[in-house]
């Protein structure tokens, strides 16, 4: 008798599945991040849905944008008919690193949120400059 192929397939996929439900969550709720190049400078956009612009923190040091952001957790509700966690997936941090390929006037890095939506612009440089914090506007 032959082997359905399908079969194999659909057991590769429920295994999958599994590590999925299993895996970190954290490694899963990774900040999405678009990178532009203008020409005369580089935009950075960060998807941080849920996030105050007080909750995120943003640094540029060696070459790397680091978006850090944490809220403090969903306080429990003290309802009688509160319910309990059955799948939990909405994160109280997120953060990521973004190498920039090209020096930047790391004074003249400027950034904005609005709506969950992190923009940050990089002016380029032509020579290399120490890190520091970005305000965020």
């Amino acid at each position: 008798m032959r082997r359905n192929p399908f079969d194999e397939l659909e057991d590769m996929f429920d295994r999958m599945s599994r590590q999925l439900e299993t895996a970190d969550i954290g490694e899963l709720n990774a900040v999405p991040v678009d990178m532009q190049d203008h020409g005369d400078e580089y935009t950075v956009v960060a998807d941080l849905p849920g996030y105050d612009v007080d909750d995120v923190d943003l640094t540029f040091a060696d070459g790397d944008l680091r978006i850090d952001a944490s809220r403090e957790e969903a306080s429990e509700a003290t309802a009688e008919d509160a319910g309990t966690y059955v799948h939990r997936e909405r994160s109280e941090s997120a953060s990521r690193t973004v190498r920039v390929p090209d020096p930047v006037v790391e004074d003249e890095i400027s950034a904005t949120y609005d709506d969950g939506t992190l923009t940050v612009t990089l002016p380029k440089a032509t020579e290399d400059v120490d890190g520091h914090s970005i305000d965020i506007t």
